[in-house]
């Protein structure tokens, strides 16, 4: 394999000076003209219960070339998916075109005010109703609603809809001894936190020495007939498919709970499989994953919540519904068909957002579901479990990959070899840095020890991917011939290598300049002596 890939051993760097740190006195980025109105006291022009108390003091006093060359040269630091792959398994950060990204800076919908009339807001509510409708095709579950603001907000959304089912079915009386939520012990964190928040104590599934759910456990718990459902990722957080999900749905079924499925991981089946199919009666969706919308930074997401017939009554409200508008029916000018907002549910769990949820990421996920039309959504996800298994077999001779079956969109592997050496899966992803990747999910799933969670996504090609599974041979290599290497690991940054412990214990987070540290460090030595 030919190397493209740049090793970086000993690189240092000046760090740059906090914007505080290069405030001089005297220095402005603006210049005002001189004042042609009669000065006045500013007790005349804000009313004193209005002006701030405490003077600014300690801002920094910089010209506009200094802001300007100071964050710039801040951003070029920064990693980004423009740059290059996030291999972060279970994240799907993947590149998503700039044209979804044009659709929803649109001036008539960004600009759509949220309490616009319905009459005004038809095209808004128009998207709103098509994304619902090619959601509902994909996943195979008719029920849909755009609400929940991210995937932990959309999970919760359906476990509240379980609960509210099993209410309306069951009585609050006979309701009540059905409190308990089943969880595989490789979920995603969240699953737990949803459950406990709407009302669930958790029991835990072990999985199987294949990574999968284990059938004997499962029907162990559910012979106690208090489950009220289970929630199962699939694929599961270790990249494999629940290939027994049709039973597993039985079986919980059978002991009168509901299955929500977590569709974090959806970018591996879609077009290929829909949970509707599979016995499934609930899921979210992370639009912020598999359907374009950006993801981190903290939002704003979308993690619309799917649904079974049987359960729709219970989405939130208010839900966009097609009628016809008000006019003269025997008119020979009929008015269209027009969109409304409809409340009329009284099963429903009730508003999880406010309005309708957030409107530009529905936007990009039409946008990325309408030009790629079926045959592109099908290729994304062929080429998102193509890529997992290229890495899978790249690195097989020199990991240890824990499970033997075919990853779907992501593969985990382990420093078992490396460990050998005191190399740690941290200092592994603290090295891949100096070779210009951002590092894998470490540490999870957690009943995986050492784990390294990679997903590449369809967004990557093969010459990447090559140079991602030289730099992980790299390391392998550099892991028995010079662990210090990757123990000392990055060496490519302007700060080195973090202290972690030290930084979530002892975190800084607010600055002081530095004659005031100093004053403070003589009181304080003052005092003790």
């Amino acid at each position: 394999m030919a190397s493209n890939i740049t090793k970086v051993t000993n690189h240092i760097s000046p760090n740059e000076a906090l914007i505080f740190e290069r405030s001089q006195p005297g220095r402005a980025g603006f210049s005002l003209p001189a004042l042609d109105v009669d000065e006045s006291s500013i007790d005349e022009i804000i009313p004193r219960e209005m002006q701030r108390e405490d003077a600014l003091e300690g801002m920094p006093e910089v010209t506009e070339v200094d802001v300007v060359r100071h964050f710039t040269r801040m951003s070029t630091w920064n990693y980004s998916i423009d740059q290059g792959m996030y291999p972060l398994g279970s994240c799907t950060m993947k590149y998503n075109s700039r044209l979804n990204e044009k659709v929803a800076r649109i001036a008539d919908f960004a600009n759509l005010h949220p309490l616009a009339s319905e009459s005004a807001a038809q095209g808004a509510l128009q998207v709103i109703y098509e994304l619902q409708q090619h959601l509902a095709e994909i996943t195979g579950l008719p029920g849909v609603s755009l609400q929940p603001a991210a995937g932990a907000h959309g999970e919760m959304t359906g476990i509240m809809i379980i609960r509210a089912y099993i209410d309306a079915r069951d009585g609050k009386e006979a309701s009540a001894q059905r409190r308990t939520m089943l969880i595989p012990d490789s979920a995603h964190g969240t699953n737990p936190a949803s459950a406990h928040l709407s009302g669930f104590t958790v029991k835990t599934i072990k999985s199987t020495a294949e990574g999968l759910t284990d059938l004997d456990h499962l029907r162990e718990l559910c012979a106690h007939g208090n489950v009220a459902g289970l929630m199962l990722t699939n694929p599961n957080t270790l990249g494999l498919f629940e290939r027994n999900i049709q039973e597993i749905c039985r079986i919980v079924h059978d002991a009168g709970g509901l299955v929500y499925m977590d569709g974090a991981n959806m970018n591996a089946l879609v077009g290929i499989a829909r949970p509707g199919d599979m016995g499934v009666d609930v899921i979210h969706l992370n639009l912020h994953k598999t359907f374009s919308t950006p993801h981190g930074g903290g939002g704003p997401g979308s993690g619309p919540c799917c649904c079974t017939k049987e359960l729709e009554p219970f989405l939130p409200v208010p839900r966009v519904v097609a009628s016809t508008s008000v006019g003269d029916s025997d008119s020979e000018h009929r008015l269209k068909p027009m969109l409304r907002l409809d409340y009329d549910y009284p099963q429903s769990i009730g508003r999880v957002k406010a309005f309708l949820g957030n409107y530009g990421m529905m936007l990009r996920a039409l946008a990325y579901i309408l030009t790629h039309g079926y045959d592109g959504l099908l290729e994304a996800t062929q080429a998102a479990v193509l890529n997992a298994r290229y890495i899978a077999h790249g690195l097989l001779t020199d990991y240890d990959k824990p499970f033997d079956s075919d990853p779907m969109h992501e593969v985990v592997f382990t420093d078992k070899r490396q460990a050998r050496k005191g190399v740690h899966t941290l200092d592994i992803a603290k090295r891949l840095i100096d070779y210009g990747f951002h590092p894998m999910t470490i540490y999870f799933p957690l009943i995986v020890s050492g784990a390294m969670l990679i997903e590449p996504t369809e967004s990557v090609g093969r010459q990447e991917l090559d140079q991602f599974i030289e730099a992980m041979r790299s390391i392998a290599k550099e892991a028995v011939e010079d662990p210090e290497l990757v123990l000392n690991a990055p060496h490519s940054t302007r700060v080195g290598r973090l202290d972690e412990a030290a930084a979530a214990r002892k975190p800084v987070l607010r600055w002081k300049p530095a004659a005031t540290e100093s004053a403070e460090s003589r009181s304080t030595a003052s005092h003790s002596s």
